[in-house]
C-alpha cells in the first residue's frame, strides 16, 4: 500500500569515465580505456594523491582502437603505469583587448604573475579565410626599417619570412619591426627561445612603448614540444580574434623553424616516418595550415612576419625551402654583412617581395629598380676592383655604381633605436641616386 508520499524521479549524474596509463616511453605516454581523438586533452594522475602521484596534462597526438599516444605539457617523471587518466576540458584560450600588454605561455595562460580579467574564450582551432573572399593586398605597411620599406616593401595582409642563421640579428630586427610598424595591434610569438633572452627582449628591445600595444606568447626551448607547437596556433588565433574585430594586426613569430622542430618531435612520437632531415611527411601541410590563416578578410587583416632559422646559412634547407614557397616574400640576412657591422644585415639582392608592384607607386618602383641595379652592378665587379683589375672609365654603368653604392649602403645602414617614416626612406634613397647632381 502507498503511504501517501510522492516519489520524484531522480536526476542521474553521468558517471566519470576513467582510463589508465599503460606505459611511459621517453616523453610520450600510452593511454587505454578512453575513447580519444587526436587533439584531445587528458589529465594523467591525481592532484594531491596520498601516494604522491602527480597530475599532468597531455595532448593526444595519435589514436587507434586500442590505445592513444599523448605528449605532456610538463614532465612525466613520477608517473607509473596504472595511473588514472581522464578527459580534461576543451582547448580554449582567452581573447580580448585586455590581453594587450600581457605575456602568455604557450597554452594561453598568463606568465607575468597578474590575473587575467578576460571572460571571452575561443577554441584555438580556426579555418583559413576563404580564398575567394580575401581582399587583395594593395596598401603598404610601414615598418620603419629603411632596407625593407624602401626595397622589400611589406603590404597590409602579406606574409613574409626573415631567413637567417643564428646570431645574425633576427630578434633585433623583429624588435625594430614591432616598434616601427603602423599596425595598431601586434601579436608576438617567441617559440623555442632561450629563457635568458625572453626578458631581455621584452625590456630592452621591445620596451614599454612597444609592449603597450602587443600581446606576447612565450614557449621557451626547454618546454615540451606540444607547448612549443601550440604556442604558434595560440598566437595566430589571438591575432585572428583581433582581425575579426576589424583591426589590422601584425603577427610576428620567432621562429617558424623551431615550430617545425617541435612538430617533428610530435610526428615521430606519433609514429610518422621520418623524411628529409628527419621531418615527418605532415610538415608541409602543417606549415600551410598555420601560414594560410594570416592574410586579409573583409573585416581586417593579419600581416605575418615569420623568422626562419636556416642551418649553416643554407636557405635551401627543407623548412626554408617550404616556407619560401608558401610566403609572399622573403628577407635574407647575411652573416658577412653582420660581421662587417652593417645592421640590419639585409641582403636586398637576395630578398624579394612578391606584392611590391601592388603596394608601391610607379615613382617608387623606379627608385627601387635603380637602387637594385646599382647594388647588383657593384657586387658583380667588386672582386675585380679589389684586385685592381678594373680601370675607371671602362664602363660608365660600373663607374656610376662604384660612385653611388657607398651612399646607398649608408642609407640602408640603420641603428636599432632609429626608425624612419616610409616617405622619408624613399626621399633618402632618391637623394643617394642624385648625389652627383646635388654636388654639382
Amino acid at each position: 500500500m502507498s503511504d501517501g508520499r510522492r516519489f520524484e524521479p531522480r536526476s542521474f549524474v553521468r558517471p566519470t569515465v576513467h582510463g589508465r596509463l599503460e606505459s611511459v616511453v621517453g616523453h610520450h605516454a600510452t593511454v587505454t580505456g578512453l575513447d580519444l581523438a587526436v587533439g584531445d586533452i587528458v589529465e594523467i594522475g591525481r592532484e594531491g594523491s596520498a601516494t604522491g602521484e602527480r597530475c599532468v596534462r597531455a595532448e593526444v597526438v595519435a589514436a587507434s582502437r586500442k590505445h592513444a599516444t599523448a605528449l605532456p605539457f610538463g614532465t612525466l617523471s613520477g608517473l607509473a603505469p596504472g595511473a588514472t587518466v581522464r578527459r580534461a576540458a576543451s582547448r580554449r584560450i582567452p581573447v580580448g583587448y585586455e590581453l594587450l600588454g600581457r605575456v602568455l605561455d604557450g597554452t594561453g595562460r598568463p606568465m607575468d604573475g597578474r590575473p587575467l580579467p578576460v571572460t571571452t574564450t575561443v577554441s584555438d582551432d580556426a579555418e583559413a579565410p576563404d580564398p575567394l573572399t580575401r581582399p587583395l593586398v594593395q596598401a603598404p605597411l610601414q615598418v620603419g626599417v629603411r632596407a625593407i620599406d624602401g626595397l622589400i616593401p611589406v603590404g597590409v595582409g602579406q606574409r613574409t619570412g626573415i631567413f637567417a642563421g643564428s646570431g645574425v640579428g633576427k630578434s633585433s630586427l623583429l624588435s625594430m619591426l614591432i616598434r616601427g610598424t603602423a599596425a595598431p595591434i601586434r601579436v608576438l610569438a617567441l617559440i623555442g627561445e632561450r629563457g635568458r633572452e625572453v626578458r631581455e627582449f621584452l625590456e630592452r628591445d621591445l620596451g614599454s612603448e612597444g609592449m603597450s600595444q602587443s600581446v606576447v606568447i612565450v614557449a621557451t626551448a626547454e618546454q615540451p614540444a606540444v607547448v612549443r607547437r601550440r604556442a604558434a596556433f595560440v598566437a595566430t588565433r589571438i591575432a585572428e580574434w583581433f582581425r575579426e574585430q576589424g583591426n589590422d594586426v601584425l603577427l610576428l613569430m620567432d621562429s617558424l623553424t623551431r615550430f617545425a622542430m617541435a612538430h617533428r618531435e610530435i610526428g615521430l612520437a606519433a609514429g610518422e616516418m621520418p623524411t628529409s632531415r628527419g621531418y615527418p611527411p605532415s610538415i608541409p601541410a602543417t606549415l600551410s595550415m598555420l601560414l594560410e590563416r594570416a592574410g586579409t578578410t573583409p573585416a581586417g587583416s593579419i600581416t605575418g612576419i615569420y623568422t626562419v632559422l636556416v642551418e649553416g646559412d643554407d636557405t635551401e634547407d627543407p623548412i626554408g625551402d617550404t616556407a619560401r614557397s608558401l610566403l609572399d616574400g622573403h628577407i635574407v640576412l647575411r652573416r658577412s654583412l653582420a660581421e662587417a657591422g652593417h645592421f640590419p644585415a639585409v641582403d636586398v639582392l637576395s630578398s624579394a617581395s612578391r606584392i611590391a608592384p601592388s603596394v608601391t607607386t610607379a615613382h617608387e618602383q623606379r627608385i627601387m629598380a635603380d637602387v637594385r641595379a646599382i647594388l647588383a652592378t657593384e657586387a658583380d665587379v667588386r672582386d675585380l676592383v679589389q684586385v685592381g683589375a678594373y680601370q675607371a672609365g671602362t664602363d660608365p654603368a660600373v663607374d656610376r655604381a662604384l660612385r653611388l653604392a657607398p651612399g646607398i649602403r649608408a642609407v640602408l645602414h640603420q641603428p636599432m633605436n632609429e626608425l624612419t617614416l616610409r616617405g622619408d626612406t624613399f626621399a633618402l634613397l632618391e637623394d643617394a641616386l642624385r648625389v652627383e647632381e646635388l654636388l654639382s
